[in-house]
Parts: C-alpha cells; structure tokens; sequence
C-alpha cells in the first residue's frame, strides 16, 4: 500500500493491512500510521464495486476481529484519525490536501471494518471493539489524554463536526462522502434486528447530548447538500487502470485529487435506481430519512432531527448552512432553523423519479406546515405534480411504497381548495408520457383524474389493495366539487371506471349466489361484494360532487352519463346506492327531455354536446338532492414506525451504492 496503488485483488496480502489487522499492537503515534494512510485504492462507488471490495478484504476483516480483543489497533486507528480530523479544520483553510486526503483513507478503513462488525455480530458486541484499550496502554508511546466519551461516541461526534465545519470543495467532496456513509453504517444495526422501534446505542448518541444538540444544524447541511446537487468535481477524472490515484507528485504539489468516478460525477449505475442522483446529494437525502425516521422502544423520546425537519422556515436570502463552530456546543440549538425554501423545492421537482425525495416531499408536506404553505403557493406546481403523475402512470414499474407515498402526497395536495381548483387553471399543451392516447390541451386536473383512475384500474385488475383504492378515492372526492371544465376523455374515463366495477359487482352477486359447490365459500365473497360496493358508491358520489357543484361547466360528463345510462339502471332499487342514484337519475331525466324537445333528435356528438350546453344554462341549482360535502383528511396511522423505518432501510439498501449482505438484513425482506 503506502503511496503506491493496490488493487482489489491485492488488498489481502497487503503488508500494511496485514500488520493493523494482525496480533501486535500499534501506538496510535508510531509511523505506520502514516505510512498506512498515504495509499491509492480502487475506491467502490457503485454496489458492484462495494461488493468486490468486500469479498477481496473479508480475510483481513476476519483477522481484525479475532486479534482486535487483543491488540485494540481498530482504537488507535480511531484515534488516529481523531487526530486528523481535528487539523482538518485548519488545513482546509490553508489548502492542505494531505491531512484531507489521510483523514478520508483513515474513514474509509474505519468504515469498512465496522460495516464488517456490525453484518456478522450484535450492536453489544461491535461495540466491545471500540472499548479495547489494555493493550493500547502497553503499547509504546500511545496518547495519554483519553476521552471521558465512549471511543464510538466521539467518532460520531467527530465526523458530524466534519461534515459542518468544512466547507465542500473539490478537495473536500470525498471526505464528506465518505463521513456520511460512516455515519449511515453505524446506524444500519437497525437493518440488522427484526424490530422496527430497537433501542440502539449508537442511535442514542446521535440522539443524546452534542449530537442532538447540533441536529438542527446537520440537519440543515444535509438538506443543503440535497438541495444543491452538486456533481463531483471535474477535477475528479477518470485514471489510467482504474483507482484512486493520489501521488505525491501530482495530488500533494497540484491540490488535485485525481479519481475513477465510476458513476460518481453522474450519480450512479442505472440498477442502483439513482443515475440522475449526485453522490453526495443522494447520500444526504438517505442519512436524513435515516435520523428523521429513527425511533428507538420509548415512543414519547423526542427525536431532535425530526423536530428540525419539520419546524425549518423560509428565509429566501440565506441559502449557505452556518458553520458547526459559530454555535456553541454547549448550548442548546433551537430545532427551527431557515433554508432557500425555493431552491428546496426545485431540487425536489427535479429529482421525484426517486423512492427517497417521494418520502422526503411526503414528511415535508405532513409534517412541516411553513413548506407545505410554501408548496400549495407556487404558481408553478405543474413542476411538481407531474413528475408525480409520471410515477403512478409506470405503476406496474414502480415499488408498492412508491406509489404509495406518491398517492397520499396527491391526497395532502387535494385538501386544500385552492390547489384542486388551481389545476384545472393550468393547461397542458401536451403530455409524452401518457402513451395510451394522444393528450392535447389537457388540464393538469383532468390529467390527475386520469392518471388515478388508471392506478384504480390497475389496483382492480392486480393489486386488489384496499389501502390504495381508499387513497385514490379519497383525493378525487376531495376535488370533485372544483372539476371544471373536464376533457372529454376524462369524463369517458371516469364513466369507463364505474362501469368496470358495475361488471365486477355483477359477477360478485353471481358467484355469492352460486348453488356450484366448486366455487369458495359464499361468505368470502360477500366481503369483497361489500367493499366493491364501498368503492361504487364513493365514485357514485365522486360523479354527484361534481354534477352538483359545477354541473354547467362539465358538459362532457353529463354527455357521458347519457351515453352510458343503462349501467345506473341496475342500482336504482339497491339500498346502498338508491339515494345518490337518484341525483343522476335527475340530471339523466332532464337532459334526455331537452334531446327529445328537438325538432331532430341529436345524433352527431358535436351535437348532442350543444344541446347539453344550452340546456346546462337553463338548469335550475337546487334540483337536485344536497349531500354532505365529501372532504377527506390523510391521518397516520398509530404505529408509523413499523411501516417507515423498514422502507427507509430498505432504500439505504437499494440506493446508498454500498452493499449490504442480503442474508443478514432481519428488518425487511430485500428485493432479489
């Protein structure tokens, strides 16, 4: 190693790697250490790359974790670079690169031997590793000025200082990186217990004394990080066989780090699901969902860096985050603190395709009150709305939590009045993505009742999930008072949806009936009868909103119900849907009359659609039957942690480019 290069293969008979892993023990002081962290390395920055680092230094792991109880090397590595990163500081400021550059392979090692630690044992005894100091003391040499801190809490604490005290530039962007993916493998000893609420040791620090004191302000860099999706520097090229090359000659002398970015400077391999994401955008986005997300066994334990994610304010001038080092560590931080609300929110827009910013724009709108405010004020919401639509328009593409946070950010949109009647304001002069149909001047509210309606379809026909048609529901309820002005291939598609579930009602009342003793029980399918006929009535409703509320701005739908009439017959009698059936039955009665009253019956659409809008001029407001109004309201559910946090693991397993061994997560079943 030293200031050569190693490659994958080679790390395992690698002298430096063999002496810290072996069974003698190294002063934190003695110049090993140096010589240990002036390496090249094929650093991994895909899942691929990650996985064949590990299979290269499984040995060398194994060996540090039967010799460590003996030699406590893995603590003087900590406390080596301890050491370092508390000059990084000073040595950023003064362009520095070398301590930069050994504090980053310090990191990396660390990284990659508690990432071994914590697959193969319990939290309990990962820790042991970090408490090994009877040999250390032996050792000649060693520091004497130990913490009064545990060895793993101050490592947490140092790298969140890192990640706030030095700026990210081209040096630096490494570094950063790298400390944020320590941070995340600490805290996957959740990704490896069945339990969602698992009280962590590790959690506790961050969520306990100085961490927690400054979560406001790492919560805030994160969010900068997201928000300013900023690519690997340029200074960052491709090398010639394929590794991280930082000579002497060329690093040290020019101050450039020169790299195989590997998917990095774009974001990533296509497979990892974030090739438009930056690096260390992406990595920020996961480990704030992480520390938001966390819960540990006692429910009422606050959790600071949720408090600061959903109380931050908009201050449209300040957009750089404030140092770590202009607070006081010894005072408590306030959880509200101020972002670019605006530069939030185009990050967001720009990066929807991703599960992660989804769960992200979901907590936001739930939780944080000023940003929601700040969202449902745009003028320009199509941006984020349509990427939305976009999703649940590839369901059958898309995760089932996927869709599922982007149908409750639909429905938290869809409470609020404004917004419901804001998108049918904003036309669309066409939609490429929508394959089925070309779509020319188009709403963006005809388009969402399009794109619902489609995902209920395909929950009928697939899914069969109650939970999503509930959902569906509930958002275009909330809108069908504001429906104005609907595309007539909209109103044909909302007409198309009861009709496909009159035909499933019919074949339910058929097999209930069935004196065939093939067929199962009658008693299943009567609870199926009975949540289909949930679902028809609230569409029934959803169409009665609509003709009561904006009846004369919707002449297509009226034209599609007298199209398709014969299908309300068959409900006209039936209990549960009699009473709102007789509102269509009104507004049917009436049109038909108007039809009759032409000299010529209308045969021609453009026609019949003339009649109806002449007749909707006419049409007396209070003839029809008033029902309450249809408002939903998304409530969590009791126990959100056993829903949240195995989503969130799971995303750090498909998407944080590191790879995790499938056949030790307990918190989730991962994907093949």
């Amino acid at each position: 190693m030293g200031v050569g290069s190693s490659s994958m293969v080679e790390l395992g008979n690698n002298d430096y790697l063999q002496r810290l892993v072996g069974k003698e023990p190294i002063s934190d002081n003695d110049p090993f250490w140096n010589q240990l962290l002036s390496f090249s390395l094929p650093t991994p920055l895909s899942t691929a790359e990650a996985r064949q680092l590990e299979e290269a230094t499984k040995p060398i792991c194994k060996s540090l974790v039967e010799n460590n109880p003996q030699t406590g090397n893995f603590c003087a590595l900590i406390r080596v670079f301890l050491r370092r990163a508390g000059e990084l500081k000073t040595s950023t400021q003064c362009e520095n690169n070398v301590f930069v550059w050994q504090s980053y392979n310090a990191l990396f090692i660390i990284r990659c031997l508690c990432k071994h630690f914590i697959e193969i044992m319990s939290e309990e005894k990962v820790l042991k590793h970090f408490t090994v100091t009877a040999a250390q003391k032996k050792a000649p040499g060693n520091s004497s000025n130990e913490s009064s801190a545990p060895l793993a809490e101050t490592l947490i604490i140092s790298i969140i200082q890192l990640l706030l005290q030095i700026p990210v530039v081209n040096f630096t962007y490494l570094l950063h990186l790298e400390a944020i993916n320590t941070l995340l493998v600490l805290l996957s000893v959740q990704m490896f217990v069945a339990r969602a609420a698992y009280k962590s040791v590790l959690h506790d620090y961050l969520a306990e004394g100085k961490c927690a004191k400054a979560a406001p302000l790492l919560v805030r860099q994160l969010l900068y990080n997201f928000t300013t999706q900023e690519m690997c520097p340029a200074s960052f090229d491709r090398a010639e066989g394929g590794s991280l090359l930082y000579g002497i000659a060329s690093g040290v002398a020019s101050g450039i780090w020169t790299i195989l970015t590997l998917g990095i400077g774009g974001g990533g391999h296509s497979e990892d699901g974030i090739a438009n994401t930056p690096a260390l955008a992406n990595q920020s986005l996961l480990l704030l969902l992480v520390l938001a997300n966390h819960c540990g066994n006692d429910k009422d334990t606050r959790n600071p860096y949720r408090e600061a994610l959903v109380s931050f304010v908009n201050i449209p001038g300040l957009e750089k985050p404030l140092a770590y080092a202009e607070t006081s560590s010894e005072a408590q931080i306030d959880a509200s603190f101020n972002i670019k609300f605006s530069s939030l929110y185009n990050a967001i827009c720009g990066q929807l395709n991703n599960d992660s910013t989804i769960l992200l724009l979901y907590i936001l709108l739930h939780r944080n009150s000023h940003f929601k405010t700040f969202v449902l004020s745009r003028l320009n919401i199509e941006a984020l709305v349509l990427p939305i639509l976009q999703t649940l328009y590839h369901v059958a593409d898309r995760s089932s939590h996927h869709i599922y946070m982007a149908l409750i950010i639909i429905l938290i949109l869809s409470e609020d009045d404004a917004f419901s009647k804001s998108v049918h304001e904003i036309m669309l002069k066409t939609v490429p993505w929508y394959t089925e149909r070309v779509l020319h001047k188009i709403s963006l509210g005809g388009l969402l009742i399009l794109v619902v309606i489609r995902t209920i379809q395909f929950n009928i026909t697939r899914m069969r999930d109650k939970y999503l048609h509930t959902n569906c529901l509930a958002a275009l309820a909330n809108m069908s008072a504001h429906f104005h002005s609907l595309h007539q291939y909209v109103a044909q598609r909302i007409i198309s949806l009861f009709e496909l579930l009159c035909k499933k009602h019919s074949k339910f009342l058929e097999l209930v009936t069935s004196p065939d003793p093939t067929v199962k029980h009658a008693q299943d399918y009567t609870q199926d009868l009975a949540i289909l006929e949930e679902v028809i009535r609230m569409v029934l409703e959803i169409i009665n909103s609509c003709l009561t509320s904006s009846l004369q701005h919707n002449p297509h739908l009226v034209y599609a119900l007298l199209h398709k009439r014969h299908l309300f017959e068959q409900f006209r009698t039936h209990h549960t849907f009699q009473d709102i059936i007789q509102n269509v039955d009104t507004v049917i009665t009436y049109f038909n009359s108007k039809m009759e009253q032409c000299p010529v019956r209308p045969s021609e659409p453009h026609e019949v659609l003339e009649v109806i809008e002449q007749g909707a001029r006419q049409w007396p407001r209070d003839r029809l039957k008033k029902f309450p109004e249809l408002r939903f309201k998304y409530v969590e559910e009791e126990q959100p942690e056993e829903f949240f946090i195995p989503y969130v693991w799971s995303l750090v397993f498909q998407k944080s480019r590191l790879h995790w061994d499938p056949n030790s997560v307990q918190l989730f079943v991962p994907e093949a």
